[in-house]
């Protein structure tokens, strides 16, 4: 019997924001079971000029305001991202704003780019020890008058602190936010932000990845449009993707309540529009996946639809942190199966197949 399976009847009895900040605490305070082992070098990931010992990460909204990113390595993750953070702090939308569809091992939230704002953030993160990958996924506030000007904020603030920032312009809970999806607003957004980035670098600053997080509502006539801009800008990864607007096929009392959608009932929506995007692309841009992976095989499934490396959310509500374990085994078991040399040589092995399906 695991922890997590004497924790999670408690964290489940509790509002979902309130389980949440218990996890947080308890990670804060060191109440977790760290990683014993070094994984296998058959996991290694190289991805915009950083290797990552594994390809699994926590996604965005974990850990907004940079709490736990060391907590996250330690239970055995390859990356943390923190975030979303805005230049200004702001308190999301009116509770309650998260509910659990536990039906459907699925998640619905609408809590609005909810953090303590970038000095908060940047004061844990310049009080932490340089150790392992820590990106900042940046956001815009909720009444800027200038979005695109808080992204460029995000990086100008994290800039030596992050180790790759993620441009966050996928989160449905920001009325008009998904609009900078649309190509021209995302040319002069990626524009803006890779000028400020160019400038880093002139002054001497090392090249921070750059990574974009897109949703997993996309109009499929979009994908070539938005695929071009990411390579003209040189982004360094595509994430794909967020929570979903669709409802299709859930069976919870609360699954009709306004916002995103995360967890199991994503998989196969997102997985597709991973490998449409692989497709789009034509390997010049690595992906990341993201969206209902609460197992090893779901893990895998997103690596042969074309990701290089993914995150977790969802599924660690329903599993566990176990399942990162669990998950690095599969893997590493697949890439020894398949008499492969790394996992990297697993990736989109399967994206036509996936490409083909229906979202």
């Amino acid at each position: 019997m695991t922890l997590f399976s004497l924790a999670r009847p408690v964290l489940f009895a509790m509002p979902p924001e309130d389980a949440h900040e218990l996890t947080l605490k308890s990670l804060e305070r060191g109440i977790y079971r760290r990683q014993a082992r070094v994984d296998p070098p058959t996991l290694a990931v190289k991805l915009g000029g950083l290797t990552f010992p594994n390809p699994i990460g926590i996604a965005a909204g974990f850990d907004k305001d940079a709490r736990v990113p060391d907590a996250v390595l330690g239970l055995g993750c390859g990356f943390a991202e923190i975030g979303t953070v805005t230049p200004l702090a702001q308190s999301g939308n009116p509770k309650p704003r998260v509910f659990r569809l536990v039906e459907d091992n699925a998640v619905v939230n609408r809590l609005g780019f909810n953090n303590q704002g970038h000095a908060a953030a940047k004061a844990r993160l310049a009080a932490r020890a340089k150790r392992g990958i820590v990106g900042v996924n940046i956001g815009a506030n909720k009444d800027a008058a200038d979005r695109t000007a808080d992204y460029v904020a995000g990086l100008d603030t994290f800039y030596d602190l992050a180790s790759y920032f993620t441009v966050n312009i996928s989160s449905p809970n920001t009325p008009g936010l998904r609009d900078l999806q649309a190509p021209a607003a995302l040319d002069e957004l990626l524009g803006r932000v890779m000028a400020a980035r160019a400038a880093k670098v002139a002054a001497g600053k090392p090249r921070r990845p750059v990574f974009v997080k897109v949703a997993p509502d996309v109009a499929i006539e979009d994908i070539a449009a938005i695929a071009g801009r990411i390579v003209a800008h040189d982004v360094d990864a595509l994430a794909v993707s967020n929570t979903t607007l669709s409802r299709d096929g859930l069976k919870s009392t609360d699954a009709m309540e306004a916002g995103g959608m995360s967890g199991r009932p994503l998989f196969v929506r997102s997985t597709v529009m991973l490998a449409r995007f692989h497709q789009a692309l034509g390997g010049r841009v690595p992906l990341i996946g993201i969206g209902g992976i609460d197992s090893g095989a779901a893990a895998l499934a997103k690596i042969e639809a074309g990701a290089s490396l993914v995150q977790l959310y969802t599924g660690l509500i329903y599993e566990g942190p176990e399942l990162i374990t669990r998950i690095k085994s599969h893997l590493a078991a697949a890439v020894q199966s398949a008499g492969a040399r790394s996992i990297g040589d697993l990736v989109g092995r399967k994206a036509s197949e996936w490409a083909a399906r229906q979202p």
